[in-house]
């Protein structure tokens, strides 16, 4: 891989990484396919930053249970809902205009759909056994 390849994956890997992070507290950036991507940007670019995302608490509650077990837990689901909801609240308290309680509406409608429709509810049971499973190889 040549080095200016290497630089803006790794570039790019450090922009995804912190609008995952960002994504934990604003509705609208969806944290989950940002670290994933931020993961896989540092794996092909950095050894030890992949290493270090991989060990933070971000990647480890909103991540590695969707890459490990193929969904996330109801009580994840519920944490991500109710920061959402109360950002999107005060948002629209704050504002108060039809235009904008119309986006986060929408915005909220998103939400509830991917966490009720698209991305399975896995018990902790299952986590816990993947990576059981893993950590005996």
């Amino acid at each position: 891989m040549s080095r200016l390849t290497r630089i803006l994956m790794l570039a790019g890997a450090w922009i995804a990484c912190i609008l995952g992070c960002v994504g934990v507290f604003i509705p609208v950036l969806p944290t989950t396919p940002l670290l994933l991507l931020a993961t896989f940007l540092f794996a092909k670019s950095s050894p030890r930053c992949h290493a270090w995302i991989v060990s933070t608490r971000v990647y480890k509650s909103y991540v590695a249970a969707f890459k490990e077990a193929g969904g996330i837990p109801a009580a994840t689901k519920v944490r991500i809902l109710t920061v959402s909801f109360v950002v999107m609240g005060a948002s629209a308290l704050l504002v108060q205009k039809p235009l904008v309680w119309s986006i986060l509406g929408c915005v909220a409608a998103f939400l509830v759909y991917l966490m009720f429709v698209r991305i399975p509810t896995i018990s902790l049971e299952s986590v816990q056994t993947v990576r059981q499973a893993e950590e005996a190889e």
